[in-house]
C-alpha cells in the first residue's frame, strides 16, 4: 500500500485543514522563583493522512510535544491548530468539547474503567456528548479491532493486548481527525505491539485519519512514515520511510539507551 508522501516543504505551504501545525511553541514549567524551557520555540506540522513517530532522550520534550499538539496542555507561547481550528484561542469548555469530538487518544496506561464492559468503554464518549452512535457502528469497529467476541466483558478479564484494541476502538468511533497516541505499546509484548501498530497503520492508510504517536522503540517508529527526532526541547531531524536500523542508530547518536523511556 503506497504512503502518504511526507513533505519538507516549509510548513505554510504544507498545512492543510486536517493536519496538525505547531508554530513557535514554547512550554515553560515554573516552579516558585525557576522556570524549565521543555520546548524552545517549535514550528513543525504533521500532515494529514500520515503517521508520524516523535522520538527523542528522557525528558527532551517529546511527550510534553504531543500534549501541547493534543489540547492536552496549553504552551507558554506559540499557536496550535487542528483540522482548521485554532486550538490556543479556545476557552476550557471550547477546548474540551474539541478534544471530545474530533480526536482519538492512546496512552501506555489504558484509561478504560473496570465497571464498564468493552461496548460501555468505547461509546462512554460519545454518551457523554450526547452523540447518537449506532449499533452498526460499534458492532462494525468491534469486529474491525477483533474485539466481537469480547463486547460484554470486563477489561479486567482481558489481556494487555486486548485492553489496548478497546482504547483504540474507543478513539476510532468518533472518526477523529488525528489520533495522538503516546508510548501505546510500552506494555505490550512483542506480538500484541505488532497488532496494535497494525491497527494504528491502517487508522491511516484505510480511515485516512492523521496518527501522532511517541516512542522509544525503533520497531514501533518503523512503521511510521516519519521519524521526528527531539532533544533538549527541539527537533534535530526528521527520517522519512523509517527502518529500524536507521532509527536506531540515529537514536545512538541522541544518546538514548534503546528500550528504556520516561520523563517529558
Amino acid at each position: 500500500m503506497t504512503r502518504t508522501p511526507y513533505s519538507t516543504v516549509p510548513i505554510a505551504e504544507r498545512v492543510t485543514p486536517q493536519s496538525v501545525a505547531l508554530r513557535g511553541v514554547v512550554k515553560t514549567y515554573r516552579s516558585g522563583t525557576s522556570a524549565t524551557a521543555v520546548l524552545g520555540g517549535i514550528t513543525l506540522a504533521f500532515p494529514r493522512r500520515s503517521f508520524t513517530a516523535v522520538m527523542g532522550p528522557s525528558g527532551s520534550g517529546k511527550s510534553t510535544l504531543l500534549h501541547c499538539a493534543a489540547g492536552l496542555e496549553r504552551p507558554t507561547s506559540g499557536s496550535v491548530a487542528i483540522d482548521g481550528t485554532e486550538l490556543t484561542g479556545l476557552d476550557e469548555t471550547a477546548l474540551t468539547r474539541f478534544r471530545r469530538d474530533r480526536l482519538g487518544f492512546v496512552f501506555q496506561s489504558y484509561n478504560l474503567l473496570s465497571t464498564l464492559t468493552v461496548r460501555q468503554n468505547i461509546t462512554l464518549p460519545a454518551e457523554l456528548a450526547s452523540r447518537r452512535v449506532t449499533t452498526a457502528a460499534v458492532r462494525d469497529v468491534l469486529a474491525r479491532l477483533g474485539l466481537d467476541r469480547h463486547a460484554d466483558a470486563r477489561p479486567a478479564t482481558l489481556s494487555g493486548g486486548q485492553q489496548q484494541r478497546v482504547a483504540i476502538a474507543r478513539a476510532l468511533l468518533n472518526e477523529p481527525a488525528v489520533i495522538f497516541a503516546d508510548e501505546p505499546t510500552g506494555a505490550l509484548d512483542s506480538r500484541a505491539a505488532a497488532q496494535v501498530l497494525g491497527l494504528l497503520r491502517d487508522a491511516v492508510d484505510v480511515s485516512g485519519r492523521t496518527v501522532v504517536m511517541v516512542t522509544h522503540d525503533p520497531v514501533a517508529a518503523s512503521v511510521a512514515d516519519a521519524v521526528v527526532f527531539f532533544a533538549d526541547g527541539q527537533v534535530r531531524e526528521t527520517l522519512v520511510r523509517p527502518s529500524v536500523e536507521a532509527v536506531a542508530a540515529r537514536m545512538a547518536t541522541l544518546g538514548v539507551a534503546i528500550g528504556t523511556d520516561g520523563g517529558r
